[in-house]
């Protein structure tokens, strides 16, 4: 049987990068004097590469059949590339910098989700096992990140982030090459399936529900200091809502023998109503916010895992990676952006009530969708 280890570790050296980046990179930038608009550009970068890239990286892998090549290579230049964006505070310069290092960062991951799935097929709920330790690298950086830039000064945040994806690029050295073994049904073209409602209604969900996260990772951590709270507080809160998503990943394998997938994806819509209906009334109260980050174990790490084994099982394994390229299109890449540069239009407008209330309405679309039509196929596989 091969070693999930090294897929482990991809994805805690992967999100620690991300516990510094999301709840810091804005502060950061606000420290450079950028307006809501600018910042909300520059932190929609990340989710506008997972438009571009991950679909054209997913393809190349699937035709080649070796997504281990471009795991490494892609995690070698971003980290190379986000090296420049600390030498110089320019809007521009950062912008084309961020951009470089976003296209090939937006590269690796939906390819290491696609092995992993693959690897766990037998047993999704080991998907989350698995997946587990992005979150627990996500909660070591989101708590102590805080504390150092204390210590360090908010200006050394690039080069923090920058040591980091080196150590994503020396993660990805490990995983392994990943091919189906054995001999496999042909597969027809990936749009037969793309066009079933059900695939159709996943993708939508999908898209709402990350469309309803965009504000939050760009003006979540700016919402919070304008309620008073220090970077401290700022990192223990995103923190604590990894923390309960931990939970929920270690617990996924006897969630999924009791739940079908449509059912959770409902359950995590439905739970991100509540949690941003919630933040846009009473972030001010720490009990409140502390709650709704209690919340992101569903409309995170519910609705991810759910979504996972939703297209590991509607889609042909000839057919994985560009599938998985096309979850992170839909939802990180076009919904999360376009919350986020939304988000930037409203935030000046009101700031957290109206901008949180966006999000929640996304969610309740995604409630409707995925009652209307996110349903199995009869005879499709469990």
């Amino acid at each position: 049987m091969q070693s999930l280890l090294p897929f482990a570790s991809f994805y805690f050296t992967y999100f620690t990068f991300q516990g510094m980046f999301s709840p810091f990179w804005g502060l950061y930038l606000q420290s450079l004097s950028f307006s809501a608009w600018q910042i909300s550009v520059l932190m929609a970068l990340s989710t506008l590469a997972r438009i571009v890239a991950p679909g054209f990286w997913g393809w190349l892998a699937d035709r080649s059949g070796r997504r281990r090549n471009i795991i490494v290579t892609t995690s070698i230049l971003s980290a190379a590339s986000f090296c420049l964006v600390g030498l110089h505070n320019g809007f521009w310069w950062i912008f084309v910098s961020l951009a470089v290092s976003h296209f090939f960062w937006a590269a690796a991951l939906p390819l290491v989700e696609a092995s992993t799935a693959y690897l766990t097929r037998e047993n999704p709920g080991r998907y989350s096992r698995v997946r587990v330790w992005g979150s627990i690298g996500f909660v070591c950086l989101a708590m102590t990140g805080g504390y150092l830039l204390d210590w360090l000064g908010i200006a050394a945040t690039p080069w923090i982030v920058s040591a980091l994806l080196i150590g994503v690029a020396l993660a990805a050295f490990k995983v392994p090459e990943v091919a189906p073994q054995g001999k496999t049904k042909p597969a027809g073209p990936i749009w037969d399936t793309l066009k079933k409602p059900a695939v159709m209604a996943l993708f939508a969900c999908c898209f709402l529900q990350a469309f309803a996260h965009g504000p939050y990772y760009t003006f979540y951590s700016l919402g919070l200091k304008a309620f008073g709270y220090d970077k401290a507080a700022v990192g223990v809160l995103w923190a604590l809502g990894v923390v309960f998503e931990v939970g929920v990943f270690m617990l996924m394998p006897r969630i999924m023998r009791r739940f079908g997938l449509e059912a959770l994806m409902l359950a995590s819509l439905l739970a991100a109503v509540l949690r941003f209906g919630l933040i846009a009334v009473s972030l001010a109260s720490p009990a409140v916010a502390a709650f709704a980050q209690a919340l992101h174990a569903l409309t995170y790490a519910l609705h991810h895992a759910s979504a996972i084994g939703l297209i590991n099982r509607m889609f042909a394994e000839q057919h994985h990676g560009r599938a998985q390229g096309l979850y992170i299109v839909a939802s990180f890449g076009i919904g999360g952006s376009g919350g986020g540069l939304i988000g930037g239009l409203v935030w000046p407008h009101g700031g957290v009530m109206p901008t949180f209330a966006m999000s929640a309405a996304a969610a309740l679309i995604g409630v409707f969708v995925c009652l209307r039509w996110l349903r199995r196929a009869p005879g499709e596989r469990a």
